[in-house]
């Protein structure tokens, strides 16, 4: 279902990623989600780390919604609206997957009044 990517031959991981995964199955794209509460729509209040906590909430509903959970998560992308937060997400983040860790990319990037915005794909198991 999910298998990892590792060669000697390539860069090491830096982080909690995995340098690929090779997946089978169906597919699940989850889009990119912020930090809004589900049942307020409102963006939550505080400053990065309960953004941060309220994204990945969000995506672990979708998950769950599409029949899958992050023990599936085959690729993470992460958008940061400062760089220096990316100490806090990674703690943040490394409570919710698991090993072997999905191939992740994070990138500074402009955010409509949000801290950031994170998307996945993960298989749905069989």
């Amino acid at each position: 279902m999910r298998k990892e990517v590792h060669t000697e031959k390539g860069a090491p991981p830096a982080g909690i990623y995995s340098q690929g995964i090779v997946a089978s199955g169906a597919v699940a794209y989850i889009s990119g989600q912020g930090p809004l509460d589900p049942a307020s729509g409102k963006r939550v209040e505080g400053g990065f780390r309960e953004q941060a906590t309220r994204v990945f909430d969000n995506l672990t509903i979708l998950l769950e919604a599409a029949g899958t959970s992050w023990a599936h998560v085959t690729k993470v992308g992460v958008f940061l609206a400062d760089l220096n937060d990316f100490a806090d997400m990674n703690e943040i983040y490394q409570q919710y997957v698991t090993k072997p860790y999905p191939a992740r990319t994070t990138v500074g990037a402009q955010l409509p009044g949000i801290l950031l915005e994170v998307d996945c794909i993960a298989v749905i198991p069989e």
